[in-house]
């Protein structure tokens, strides 16, 4: 986005740092068929002399690599976000139990490393004795 448009953004938010505004539109398909376009935006405190084009589409691949690999898995398989508590600290914990499956199913023993985590899961839940033998429930 022009400079304008950051200042007015900064301005009208009143948030502070925000030295880049990047929009990435791009068209999203299945099986080679136009699906859908989709507009994102970005906020970077980075200014434009710190970063090149490139610089800054590597900054948003490795975002979208997070959130494909960790949260889409948690928000989607696990339902993560409609799941919530009136208990104090009951979410967090059961945010981190998850990432701690999570962890667990990333390295578990004897399931080949290209083996997506809700194929590691199914594995497991195929092989009980297996899965109580790697949390140490069973000898």
């Amino acid at each position: 986005m022009e400079g304008e448009e950051v200042d007015y953004i900064r301005e009208a938010t009143s948030f502070p740092g925000i030295g880049l505004i990047l929009r990435v539109d791009l068209d999203v398909s299945a099986a080679g068929v136009p699906d859908r376009h989709e507009t994102r935006y970005f906020v970077a405190s980075l200014s434009a002399d710190e970063v090149s084009p490139g610089g800054l589409m590597r900054l948003v691949r490795g975002h979208w690599c997070v959130e494909n690999g960790l949260h889409y898995v948690k928000d989607r398989w696990w339902d993560e976000d409609r799941q919530w508590s009136t208990r104090p600290g009951l979410a967090e914990r059961l945010a981190a139990l998850r990432d701690a499956a999570l962890t667990a199913l990333r390295v578990v023993p004897g399931v080949p490393d290209d083996m997506p985590i809700r194929g590691r899961a199914d594995h497991l839940g195929r092989k009980l004795r297996k899965a109580l033998k790697f949390i140490g429930a069973l000898k």
